[in-house]
């Protein structure tokens, strides 16, 4: 399935429907990104299943959603099934064997994963704007939240941490106006109550620690295979702005935290955006200008990124022209939008004269796809109909038995599934609160309590952990960094990156 240079995706078809040649993906250019488009029941799904397993046979570690369910498969063994069998054939695969794929489920609700988390001072105040919608009003009140817990070496870990800092920042509104610029209550008002609606939408979940590694996600197995990550986001989907958010947070993740390799033999990770237009859809014009600019530059850390999506309107021309390699399922062209969309697929691809391009996607059948990927120098390869292979895994969802047990013998059982809290903004400002009450508070601590917040349900004070790993300290040191530069430019851009995310 996989060459040592290239993976193989299927077989182009003569004119008359007999086997042309076997049409592969280079390795080498596996990170200049990739589409992949089609109406719904086209095969969009077995084709991303077939991409995956290539680059893990290959020893890439793969990062994907699994927003049915039925991605899942890909951790068992397929079965030798009759369609599959004369697939196999006509593409001319021998030995067509069924085989698992390494795999490492992940669920931001720790139901169907293991838990992925993210901190709130990681995340950043721009991705935060644009998962609780707010107004730019809203969205400069919680820049300037940001740059006071970076002044005072304050740590934004989960929602409790942020909520305090809010009422803190409420109890101060004078004195920080007079610094920053007009901070109105109501303005921090409207935001609190979006943090509330958050916390309800499963965001206390997510927000926390350990955070994710990076490394995490970029394991390869004992027998060099590349791990496949498969986030659970059949449930994740009732929110499509935290969907979207999270992995737009993963992407900028990877980009500030990988270093510069280049043009590798093959990407060091192939990460895959599935429903890729709840990216773009209602994005501010910086936030899309910032998202190019990531897609542009992560390719030189060894990264490549393949949109997943239904029209390929749904990508901007900008990000659109960055992807060199694309699979181009069937479309149907009954509305105006619809043909305006089989047109900018077909005038995206490389002329075949053979056949029509634009009546070729209108006519394609499950499992065909135009494929055309990029050739030695980077050329983009002519277009050509194609027969996806069949995957050597499992077509189709696992039961909750089986993916208990994969979870249950993955390289990362057991050390995600507590969560920590430790010290942060919220006991800090707490320990203020109850200084300024007795009358030796610094000048700037306000006077607010919150009752009971943060309490077990037996009543224990909550208990303050060390975080298992360096990744946290390494934040610290770059918050210490802030504290000694305060009022310098220079300070704050060592921690925060293109996305606003907290730089490591």
């Amino acid at each position: 399935m996989a060459q040592e240079d290239r993976l193989f995706i299927g077989a182009s078809r003569k004119p008359n429907d007999s086997y042309q040649r076997r049409e592969d993906l280079l390795l080498k250019y596996g990170n200049r990104h990739g589409l992949i488009t089609g109406a719904t029941g086209t095969g969009k799904t077995v084709t991303l299943q077939v991409l995956a397993e290539g680059f893990s046979e290959a020893g890439v570690p793969v990062f994907c959603a699994d927003v049915k369910g039925d991605l899942s498969g890909i951790a068992l063994p397929g079965e030798p099934k009759d369609f599959l069998l004369k697939r196999a054939e006509a593409v001319k695969l021998e030995p067509y064997e069924f085989r698992e794929t390494p795999t490492i489920f992940w669920d931001l609700f720790g139901e169907q994963g293991h838990p992925i988390r993210a901190t709130i001072s990681e995340m950043g105040p721009l991705l935060l704007s644009r998962l609780m919608n707010l107004t730019n009003a809203q969205e400069g009140v919680l820049n300037i939240a940001f740059r006071i817990a970076d002044e005072e070496g304050l740590l934004l870990l989960d929602l409790k941490d942020l909520q305090s800092m809010l009422a803190n920042m409420a109890t101060r509104a004078d004195e920080l106006s007079a610094r920053y610029g007009n901070v109105n209550k109501a303005s921090v008002g409207a935001i609190q109550r979006s943090l509330l609606v958050l916390e309800q939408q499963g965001g206390a979940n997510f927000f926390g620690e350990p955070a994710l590694r990076i490394p995490d996600i970029m394991r390869t197995a004992r027998d060099g295979r590349g791990m496949v990550n498969v986030l659970a986001a059949d449930k994740l989907m009732t929110n499509p702005r935290l969907y979207s958010t999270f992995l737009l947070w993963l992407m900028s993740e990877l980009f500030e935290q990988l270093p510069e390799v280049g043009d590798p033999d093959k990407p060091r990770l192939v990460f895959f955006f599935d429903e890729a237009h709840l990216l773009f859809n209602e994005a501010p014009k910086a936030l899309l200008e910032r998202i190019e600019q990531v897609v542009r530059l992560i390719r030189s850390k060894g990264v490549g990124v393949y949109f997943v999506t239904q029209n390929p309107l749904d990508v901007p021309e900008t990000v659109l022209a960055q992807l060199g390699n694309r699979i181009q399922h069937a479309l149907r062209a009954y509305t105006p939008r619809e043909t305006s969309a089989v047109k900018t697929a077909a005038d995206t691809f490389r002329p075949n004269p053979d056949f029509n391009t634009f009546q070729a996607i209108t006519n394609l059948a499950t499992g065909e796809a135009l494929v055309s990927t990029l050739e030695e120098k980077g050329i983009p390869s002519m277009v050509q109909r194609t027969l996806i292979r069949p995957p050597s895994s499992r077509i189709g969802p696992l039961t909750p038995e089986e993916r208990r047990r994969v979870m249950d013998a993955s390289p990362v059982a057991g050390q995600y599934e507590q969560m920590i809290d430790r010290e942060s903004a919220f006991e800090i400002l707490q320990k203020r609160a109850g200084q300024s009450a007795q009358g030796s508070a610094p000048s700037n601590g306000g006077g607010w309590t919150l009752p009971d917040f943060g309490n077990n349900r037996n009543g224990d004070q909550r208990t303050s952990q060390p975080r298992p790993s360096n990744r946290q300290t390494v934040t610290e040191a770059a918050v210490k960094s802030v504290v000694r530069s305060v009022g310098s430019t220079l300070g704050r851009e060592l921690v925060r990156g293109i996305l606003g995310i907290l730089r490591k």
